[in-house]
């Protein structure tokens, strides 16, 4: 939207930009309704100057517009602002409401903030060189009409110029913080994290049960490896080549294509199975129904019905006696005495994985092997699971977190054992694929089984969104997936969908999720308590808070990430988000409502640490704060590099700068104190 003359003369720069253009993987005509831009920093906001966007081009169109005020938007909508304490941000249970715009009109991301005020910057410069707009193929913008020089006064030329001139400043800003070795996605994912961190902050301040659900939403959903960068230890005197939980069984002997059962596993419940997997291409599919009436079979059942479905077996000549004795000899190395991630839980998800693969939005959008790909690494991406985390293994110094150097311990252990259960005997389900066939399968497989470490949810959930919101305001909005770096972006997202969509699922479904979840839980922090070992978040059955635990972990980790997902493939996932919102409204309504206990201070030492990272920046520049009038502090266009320790408690406050610049800035040291005081005392 370009300044007419009538609204130049009273130009001040907002916290965000307009734009026209609508999101879904193909682009139609743009919509006349606009989208709103989030500042990377909502005190460094864009100018408002800034051309429609409007094109009509084929492929996977990405939709921004949708009815106002339909539901809650996720924190990822809130400022961004390290300082704005307004009533929007100090609200905890509820999402920045709308005012004027949906949670889709908004961009969150930095790189496609930078993009769209560069767009604005054109803009504004078509106006002031006084030239014609010439068409751009690789931009939505193409050629539009811009008000001439002549129709501005020079107090409306000059406020334009210096807009213009400010906005380019800030995009210099942004783009000065990308590290050449790191990817403009990571702006995002830093960016969610920092919010993240402060919302739990505020969240563990409420009580003991948010402090706990804090420190788990914290210890499992954010991915601190990179906040100390040390090469991981090498142990030259570990056999790698031995892989534990494979254990030699035999199915083969008793199939062959002709006495094979109907859905591929014997049963007495033939008719029963039948009319439940007449359900398989829906949301609300019931697969504990399908583990009662398939023998306790439920994933070697959901693999037989889906391949036959989509005629897998017969695109990649797949014996069918050895697609079932894998499929069962991949069930039988899921730990049945495992509450939560057994074969039900891998049946679940590879269901899951197939209705989204059939998402009209995506349709003829992936090939057979990828779709291939991304069954199998649902089906096998929790094999062998031992019902305790990463962290449990690598505290108790385990035989796998030795061998994985407390990498991605399980996720690593799950691949490892899929595949090699195809040497088996008559289990090599891959045999009639070409060598370049298996070997890109694997690299699927393998990037796609790795992202279910939930240890990297945000790094993904920045990923996509960054993809998402660059391609709304470039070539056209169109996502045309033609690079293997936008398939697999999608593909991990999508079984990490997959593996967190239970509070999408119908209540009766995600309760028994939950339940089954809580048990797991429990089971390790009594492994934890008789072993003298710190219990973890969640794991200890006195003190959990299940209700809360489920309604943070939809506030946090659900809901932006099948946002994101609803934003990619719109309107196709617009019920699961309203299913998620009734499922959070029931836990928040049966949520039990206790007081909380005044602050203890001889139980501060206990309390969850939360760590605050303000920006990651390699320049000292722009590093001055102020404080505004109301007592809490808004940087100017600063480029800060800090790691703040914040107390989750007023009594034990503190605070820590690790930056030498901010050392060396005594300014920037008081004025955190200061409106860290006033946070922790309002």
């Amino acid at each position: 939207r370009t300044r007419s003359p009538e609204v130049l003369s009273n130009v001040s720069r907002p916290t965000t930009l307009p734009l026209r253009i609508p999101p879904r993987i193909s682009i139609t005509q743009a919509d006349s309704d606009r989208f709103t831009l989030f500042d990377y920093e909502t005190e460094n906001g864009v100018s408002p100057g800034h051309t429609p966007l409007g094109s009509q081009s084929p492929g996977l169109t990405l939709h921004t517009s949708f009815p106002q005020g339909q539901r809650r938007e996720s924190f990822l909508y809130r400022s961004d602002s390290d300082y704005d304490m307004s009533p929007k941000t100090v609200s905890r249970n509820s999402s920045l409401a709308s005012e004027g715009h949906t949670a889709e009109d908004f961009i969150v991301t930095p790189f496609a903030q930078v993009l769209a005020s560069l767009r604005s910057v054109r803009s504004n410069f078509t106006i002031l060189a006084n030239v014609s707009t010439p068409t751009v193929r690789r931009s939505p913008l193409g050629g539009v009409c811009v008000s001439p020089r002549a129709t501005l006064s020079d107090q409306q030329y000059q406020q334009l110029a210096l807009d213009t001139l400010e906005e380019l400043d800030w995009c210099l800003d942004q783009l000065e913080t990308i590290q050449t070795h790191r990817s403009v996605s990571e702006m995002a994912s830093n960016k969610f994290k920092r919010m993240l961190n402060r919302e739990l902050s505020h969240l563990s301040e409420m009580s003991r049960s948010g402090n706990q659900v804090s420190e788990y939403i914290s210890s499992t959903f954010l991915d601190k490896q990179n906040e100390v960068e040390i090469p991981s230890p090498t142990l030259k005197d570990k056999p790698m080549s031995h892989i534990s939980g494979v254990r030699k069984l035999s199915h083969s002997s008793s199939l062959s294509s002709t006495s094979m059962p109907r859905f591929g596993v014997n049963t007495d419940h033939e008719d029963e199975l039948a009319k439940e997997l007449e359900d398989l291409d829906k949301w609300s599919f019931n697969i504990f129904r399908v583990a009662e009436f398939s023998n306790n079979r439920p994933l070697s059942c959901i693999m037989y019905a889906i391949f036959q479905e989509r005629e897998l077996l017969k695109t990649f000549r797949i014996p069918v006696d050895t697609f079932v004795t894998y499929v069962m000899t991949l069930e039988d190395h899921y730990h049945g005495n495992v509450a939560y991630h057994n074969s039900l839980h891998a049946a679940d998800v590879t269901q899951s994985t197939h209705v989204l693969l059939s998402t009209p939005a995506l349709d003829a959008v992936f090939t057979d092997l990828e779709i291939l790909a991304a069954l199998f690494a649902a089906a096998i991406h929790d094999v062998d699971h031992p019902g305790v985390s990463n962290q449990f293994l690598i505290n108790t110094n385990s035989e796998l977190a030795l061998m994985y150097n407390d990498e991605s311990v399980l996720e690593n252990h799950h691949l490892a054992v899929g595949f090699k259960l195809l040497h088996q005997e008559n289990c090599d389900i891959f045999q009639n694929l070409t060598k370049r066939q298996r070997q890109s399968l694997r690299k699927l497989v393998i990037d796609m089984v790795l992202a279910t470490d939930m240890s990297k949810h945000m790094t993904l959930l920045a990923d996509l969104k960054t993809m998402v919101e660059t391609k709304k305001v470039t070539s056209s909005g169109v996502l045309l997936l033609d690079h293997y770096t936008e398939r697999i972006q999608v593909l991990r997202n999508m079984v990490h969908c997959a593996d967190l969509s239970n509070p999408t699922k119908p209540l009766p479904l995600y309760r028994q999720w939950t339940e089954r979840i809580m048990e797991e839980f429990f089971r390790q922090g009594d492994k934890e308590r008789e072993r003298g070992m710190e219990i973890s978040a969640m794991c200890d059955k006195h003190t959990a808070s299940v209700e809360k635990s489920q309604v943070g972990f939809i506030d946090y980790i659900v809901h932006p990430l099948w946002e994101t997902w609803a934003d990619l493939v719109h309107p196709d996932a617009q019920e699961l988000l309203d299913t998620l919102e009734e499922n959070r409204e029931w836990y928040l309504n049966t949520m039990p409502q206790s007081p909380s206990p005044p602050p203890d201070r001889h139980l501060q030492h206990d309390r969850f640490q939360f760590e605050l990272t303000l920006e990651d920046l390699e320049h000292n520049n722009h590093n001055h704060m102020q404080l505004s009038n109301n007592g809490t502090g808004r940087s100017k266009r600063s480029s800060r590099k800090a790691i703040s320790s914040w107390s989750t408690t007023p009594s034990s406050l503190s605070l820590s700068l690790t930056s030498q610049t901010h050392k060396k800035s005594l300014e920037s040291v008081v004025c955190c104190l200061i409106f860290t005081t006033k946070t922790f005392h309002m």
